[in-house]
């Protein structure tokens, strides 16, 4: 049973003696590990090249993981919208010069809405990764809870401390459904905390939390899918910049009548126009841990803003990033444009 980061390619490689070639089938699914083959979503043929053959799965897998966010982190039962996480199985028939033989399938095979780097290789699975975030050192909002995801298959436990004392400890269950297996633990009723140790059997690792102070702007919080699948959070705490771009369309028309027209009938007149507004966003001052985490923001498909009380969808309009470090800049901060993801008029139809 393996880990699949459906934003990176992911290949199934077969070899044999005198191998032809080989039919590979793949079951796609929410809910507890199949038993059975069930039907498959796709079949895939390939001719074998010196006794071998390659697939590569991961962009089928990719289009059944919807990744709905509607501002509140999943909590059981997680919706299938929302879910990051989704069950594969898969099964290869060889054929060997004429003669087909199905073999054992692969049941089981957990895909998460993640990716790897360059550096990570083929097929990166993060297998041991329980807490499924990179930043071991947490900024939020004076006045917010922190949510940390985390793998419930592999982490037993999380212990919220504050100055040294233990304040609740958190006991984590394994999920055997797919969909449920990233648990988001926050530090409910919003307790003070400024350490969070996650456990997985006699491994922990443990995460600094600090609160900001100082805020005299209001804050927005992003939420984004990170490297590893799951839902994080991240604040912009300095001054913001809304702006508003306008499109149009236009068309000449015909205003003549009798020989004559009114000078106050426009000739060129608008058949549409619409409008998209963009936040320019300033993090003010971050430790310089947080550079992969806001790597992992600017990487990002699926990002969301916590808006004037509402949950919005917005883009990175960012094409860069120049990743800062305390002994050249001193103080870290970024700023961020992202743009709404609607047009600023309604236009669903």
């Amino acid at each position: 049973m393996g880990k699949i980061n459906v934003r990176s390619p992911y290949f199934i490689n077969h070899t044999a003696t005198n191998l032809t070639s080989a039919t590979l089938e793949i079951v796609i699914y929410f809910g507890v590990a199949n038993t059975s083959f069930g039907t498959p979503q796709y079949t895939l043929v390939s001719t074998a090249i010196n006794e071998k053959v390659n697939f590569e799965v991961s962009e089928l897998i990719k289009d059944y993981i919807d990744t709905e966010f509607d501002g509140a982190f999943p909590t059981v039962p997680v919706s299938l919208t929302e879910s990051t996480t989704i069950f594969v199985d898969y099964r290869i028939t060889e054929t060997i010069v004429a003669t087909p033989t199905v073999l054992t399938p692969v049941y089981g095979n957990r895909a998460f809405y993640g990716y790897g780097y360059f550096e990570d290789g083929v097929n990166p699975s993060f297998d041991n990764i329980y807490s499924l975030q990179s930043n071991n050192t947490i900024l939020k909002n004076t006045n917010a809870t922190v949510t940390i995801p985390v793998d419930n298959t592999i982490a037993t436990s999380l212990v919220w401390k504050y100055q040294g004392s233990i304040v609740s400890t958190i006991a984590i269950t394994a999920e055997t459904k797919i969909e449920n297996q990233i648990t988001y633990v926050t530090n409910t009723g919003n307790f003070d905390v400024d350490q969070a140790e996650i456990s997985s059997g006699p491994k922990s690792v443990t995460i600094n939390i600090d609160s900001y102070e100082k805020c005299k702007y209001t804050p927005y919080k992003l939420t984004f899918i990170n490297k590893y699948g799951a839902y994080q959070e991240i604040w912009m705490f300095a001054n913001s910049i809304l702006s508003m771009s306008t499109t149009e369309e236009r068309y000449k028309s015909n205003i003549l009548t009798n020989g004559t027209y009114n000078t106050y009938d426009p000739q060129i007149k608008l058949l549409t126009k619409n409008a998209n507004q963009t936040l320019k966003l300033n993090s003010d001052y971050y430790p310089e841990s947080y550079n992969e985490v806001f790597r992992q923001l600017f990487l990002s498909e699926k990002v969301w803003i916590d808006y004037e009380g509402q949950t919005l969808g917005v883009n990175i309009e960012n094409k860069q990033i120049t990743y800062k470090t305390s002994l050249t800049d001193s103080l870290i901060n970024y700023t961020i444009d992202v743009s709404f993801a609607f047009d600023t008029i309604n236009n669903i139809r």
